[in-house]
């Protein structure tokens, strides 16, 4: 149980001397100039890991906030994701659309920290051609560290059949007390894959449960910061997302009390497995 945490911690990536902020700001769903305002306002309140996706269409906003904030990019985590929707066949194609990605959120002369193929869907042919293009732009320092997202532990495994770089740097996975996936969290920490845990407050639906309300009266912290605070303790980095510049400041404010071994088995015991996930189809 990782306690020792502060709002600049990082979590050492395999083979690199660089890390990961603790805490990343998620930006599902969050677009135009709500995700604007909502990008920093996270950057504001502490924020220096922003996750996107080609995905979430917001890619542009994400840029255009950093280079308004005036923070030095050195200072900064920036991810995105590929892969989905959109999919093509020639390996050229598919190192464009990778690239093309990287620039929409980094601009054209920049680079990524991490890079995730975003789904593995149902192709391992796809799965490969896409690894091996996220890998060239990794070569040409357009990304510094590349990973996967919603990877199962059979995905993972896969990959050593055609992966030049493996382990991957991290696994994005949805993960909360009601959706622990065990089995592939286990799978990442013996292989030294970063777990980030998307989701971290079940997109907000079971935010009213009776057993996260105890722990939160206990600590005297809302039902989010709860969650939030367990996440980190898992060792998992948490991706919580809001628009509202209120809640992305309480989200980040989880660092100045730690959640006992008694609150986190009562937590743990939440858990449903796959049908206590809200993205089921991204879970075993």
């Amino acid at each position: 149980m990782n306690t020792a945490l502060t709002a600049t911690s990082h979590l050492s990536i395999q083979n690199s001397t660089s890390g990961i902020p603790c805490i990343g700001f998620g930006s599902y769903k969050i677009r135009g100039q709500t995700c604007a305002a909502a990008v920093l306002a996270a950057l504001s309140a502490g924020y220096r890991h922003i996750d996107s996706a080609a995905l979430y269409r917001n890619e542009v906003r994400v840029r255009e906030s950093i280079e308004q904030s005036g923070l030095a990019r050195q200072d900064l985590f920036l991810t995105t994701k590929v892969g989905s929707p959109r999919r093509k066949t020639e390996r050229i194609e598919v190192y464009e659309d990778v690239l093309e990605a990287v620039e929409r959120i980094a601009g054209k002369d920049g680079y990524v920290d991490l890079l995730l193929m975003h789904v593995p869907g149902t192709s391992r042919e796809h799965r490969q051609s896409l690894w091996g293009a996220m890998e060239r732009v990794k070569r040409e320092a357009r990304a510094r560290h590349i990973g996967v997202s919603n990877f199962r532990v059979r995905h993972l495994q896969e990959m050593k059949e055609y992966a030049t770089e493996w382990p991957p740097s991290v696994n994005q996975i949805e993960l909360h007390p009601w959706c622990q996936q065990k089995e592939v969290v286990k799978y990442c920490q013996d292989n030294g894959i970063i777990i980030e845990a998307y989701s971290p407050l079940a997109t907000g639906a079971r935010l009213d449960d009776p057993v996260v309300g105890s722990v939160s009266t206990k600590h005297d912290k809302s039902h989010a910061q709860i969650l939030i605070r367990y996440s980190l303790q898992k060792g998992w980095i948490p991706l919580p997302k809001s628009s509202r510049p209120d809640r992305i400041s309480e989200n980040f404010d989880i660092f100045d009390f730690v959640l006992d071994q008694d609150d986190m088995e009562t937590l743990d015991n939440l858990d449903n497995g796959s049908t206590g996930a809200v993205f089921k189809m991204n879970v075993d």
